[in-house]
This record gives structure tokens, sequence and C-alpha cells, in this order.
């Protein structure tokens, strides 16, 4: 691609389409448009910031007009593959790439990326921890916030780049081929927008399609759907596994091995939940495979803090502790969280519908710790249905968030968790997960201060009588 030639249209300018324009800027393109249908603070800031660069706004009454006039259609994560904007693009027979595929063309330094329904951002973390600790620079992008595209200077050519690649990117992603692709796991997810299994599992697999004899596939052996990449690929595959000892990483005795060299026991790692440790040996294998030492490996996942609104204490009101695990977004992640928590919880469900059935989580949740369900969001009444179904009665219907926060607060007993694990998309009400999260902990702290308020005021009063 001759960017000096070429007229590109970047359509969603939130960070990735930003990321984009800013590349496609940097290196002199002909002409570079930019078009969102959304306008919010941050879209418009973005605009305005790359108009004084050099880029145009586009109007809608204009995109038929550029379809035809614009080489290359640079399509932002959000924006399905089947839209009416990349529909457009295809009938005139341009290119469709997304801002992940511009840096994967330039990428020079080697990549470890990070795919699966559950897990990357954690596994991702694990790993940029792990390597920077053995005295690599290893840089974190993609999925987890920073665009793969901000990281090229950065990175270098003695560089790692460590990339969360979601399902959204592998629809416009064709040329990366990392030295280390990692699948984590596969269970439904955004079947709102792939429709179906089948679709969303021949994206994960997209991951692997340019992997010659001379990368790796880490693959969790687990994971029957994973387990059958490693027909699909040409990689070399070294497997993860928490149930046997496989040819790659695994647990035996209590302690994390690879191959036959023990890592470190798993008393001493602070992880909690399957999970977690199924994450952390998909890490060492990446890792290992990237030339890091069995000691600095075992020090790095001893110091790891754990990545925020994943399962993250976020404070405790009046003998009750709160959990934002926000980033559950789909079901089998909020089932994780249910296990893995110790004791009674009440537990937030609720937000943005992606298709799936809820008949797993609320069958799951009659055989754990949670004591009391409020289901708020978009998809509440589904939420409701489904529990009715399983024969789950202990639940409270609170549309708002901040009231469900506030009733599941003053529906937990003193020992007893609220856990935020919403097993749904924040976009109801939220710019993302990070948002929901972080309004969690806010209302958290309204309660705190509601609660030394009212604490205060019964000590005077108490004082008052006394006199």
């Amino acid at each position: 691609m001759y960017y000096k030639t070429q007229t590109f249209l970047v359509a969603g300018i939130s960070r990735s389409g930003a990321a984009a324009a800013r590349f496609l800027l940097a290196r002199g393109a002909k002409a570079v448009f930019l078009y969102d249908d959304i306008s919010d603070e941050g879209v418009r800031q973005n605009m305005a910031r790359l108009c004084e660069q050099g880029a145009k706004r586009a109007e809608k009454e204009e995109l038929s007009s550029l379809a035809a006039r614009c080489d290359v259609l640079v399509l932002s994560p959000g924006i399905p593959i089947d839209h009416a904007l990349p529909v457009l693009f295809k009938k005139e027979g341009k290119a469709i790439v997304g801002e992940a595929e511009l840096a994967a063309r330039e990428m020079r330094c080697p990549v470890v990326a990070v795919t699966g329904t559950n897990g990357k951002t954690t596994t991702v973390s694990l790993i940029e921890h792990i390597l920077n600790g053995c005295g690599v620079r290893a840089l974190a992008c993609g999925n987890i916030g920073r665009p793969m595209a901000d990281c090229l200077e950065d990175a270098g050519c003695d560089g790692v780049a460590v990339a969360e690649i979601s399902s959204f990117q592998l629809e416009t992603l064709t040329s990366l081929r990392p030295h280390v692709a990692v699948v984590l796991n596969i269970s439904e997810d955004h079947l709102d927008r792939h429709y179906t299994m089948e679709n969303y599992v021949y994206l994960k697999r997209r991951l692997l399609k340019n992997s010659t004899e001379s990368e790796y596939a880490v693959l969790n052996y687990d994971d029957g759907t994973v387990r059958s990449f490693a027909e699909a690929t040409r990689a070399r595959v070294v497997w993860f596994s928490a149930e046997e000892r496989v040819d790659g990483a695994y647990i035996q005795d209590g302690a994390l091995f690879y191959g036959a060299e023990k890592i470190a026991d798993l008393a001493e790692l602070p992880f909690e939940g399957a999970h977690n440790v199924s994450d952390a040996l998909a890490a060492v294998c990446a890792c290992k495979l990237m030339g890091a030492g069995n000691a600095e490996i075992a020090a790095a996942l001893k110091s790891f803090r754990g990545i925020r609104h994943r399962l993250q204490p976020v404070g405790e009101v009046d003998g009750v502790r709160f959990y934002d695990d926000s980033k559950a977004t789909n079901p089998d992640a909020a089932i994780k969280a249910i296990g893995s928590l110790k004791g009674e919880s009440v537990l937030i469900l609720g937000g943005k519908d992606k298709g799936y059935s809820y008949a797993p989580l609320f069958a799951a949740i009659r055989r754990s710790g949670v004591v009391h369900a409020v289901l708020c969001g978009e998809n509440a009444f589904r939420l409701l249905d489904a529990a009715v179904r399983e024969g789950f009665t202990q639940v409270t219907l609170c549309r708002p968030f901040d009231l469900a926060v506030r009733v599941a607060f003053l529906t937990a007993q003193k020992g007893q968790n609220v856990l935020l694990s919403p097993a749904s998309a924040s976009f109801d009400a939220f710019k993302n997960y990070e948002e929901r999260g972080e309004r969690f902990a806010a209302v958290m702290e309204q309660l705190r201060a509601e609660r030394e308020a009212l604490s205060c005021a019964e000590d005077a009063d108490e004082g008052e009588r006394g006199e």
C-alpha cells in the first residue's frame, strides 16, 4: 500500500480510528477523510485535532461519493463488516482494512498475539509483565487499550508487541503473522454481531491462518474447540492445560510446570480461580517461547497484581465487600467469577444484550454462593425469564444501574459480597466496561459517605440524650 497516492476514509473516530488516521497522516496519505455517526465529546475532540493535522471531515450525505472516490476504507472495530458503509465499499470493489491491519503491515518487531473469549486482557498483561521483568521491552497493545498503530515507533525492531486481538478486529485483519499466537478459550459471545457460533469460531481461528512452521500456536488443550485448531495451522503447537500433563505448561503436584521444569508453586501465586491459573499457563508458554527464564517467570508471576475491573476488590461498607468484575461481558466470564469468589454474594447482572442464552448462567448461579441477583439494564427481562426458568427466584428487577448497586448493598448481609459481574456489554448505559466499573466504585463511595454521615448523626443524637 503506497499511502501518498491513495485516498482513505476512516470510519469510527474513537481510539482505534483516531490512531489509524494519525498513522495515515504521518505517512503522507494523499487524503484522509473522517466519518463517525456518533458525536460525543471524545469523537468531536479527535475530529478537531485530526483536521488540524490535515484530515477532512466527511458528512453522511457524502458517503456514497466517497465510496467511489476513496481507495481504502479503514473500519474501526466497533463497526460491523456488514454495516451499510463497508457494504457500499464492497460494491465499489474497494479495500477494507482495520487499524490493526495497517499496523500489522508495518510492524517490524516480533508479535505475541492473544485471542479467545475470556482472559485476553489478563494474559496479555501477564505476558507484558513477565517479558519486561526479563529485560525485554514488551508493549501491550491492541484491544487492551493502546492501538497497535500507536506502538510502532516505541516497539521498533527489538521490542515485542503483545497484542490482544478481538473477533471484531479479526474481521478486517489479514496480514498479521505473530511469532506466538495464543488462543485461550472459545465460548458463546458477540452473537448479536457474528450471528452464529460457527462464524465466531472461524474468526478466532483466523489468528493462525498466516502462521508457518517457524511460528508457534499456544492452544488450550482443555477446550475442545481450541484443541481442534491444531489441525488447521502449520505452526508448531504448544499446549497448556490445567487438567492434564501436556507438551507445554500444566499443573502437577500443586505446582506450575513447563515441560519437565517446575516454574512455581500455585500457593505462591496471587491468583484466585481456575480461569486465572489457565491464563497464567498460557502466559508461561508464550514467554518460554520468547526466551524467558524460569526464575524470571516465577518472580513476575508472584509480583503480578491483576488488572482493573477483573474481580477487583474496590472496598467495604458496613462489613459488605464490593468486587468490580465489570469486564465480565458474557455469561462464561461471569460464571468463572462467581466460582472464584469466596463466601456468599449478591450479584449484579445486566446491560446490553449480546444474543446469549442465560440458562447456563443461572444454572451455575443455583450451584454457587450467590444468594441473590439484582437484574438491571436493557436485558433485565431476558435475565429474569432465564432465572425463573432455571428455578432461581432470589432476584430483584431494578433497571437503573446506580439504584441496582444500592439495592444489592441493602440486600447483602454483613460478611457477604456485592459482586458486579454483569454477563453483558455496557453500551446500554456506558461508553465501555471501564466506565461501568468506575461508576460501581463511585456509588460504593457514596454509600460509604452516607453511612458515615448517618453514624455521626446517630452519635450526636445519643450525646444530646445523654446530656
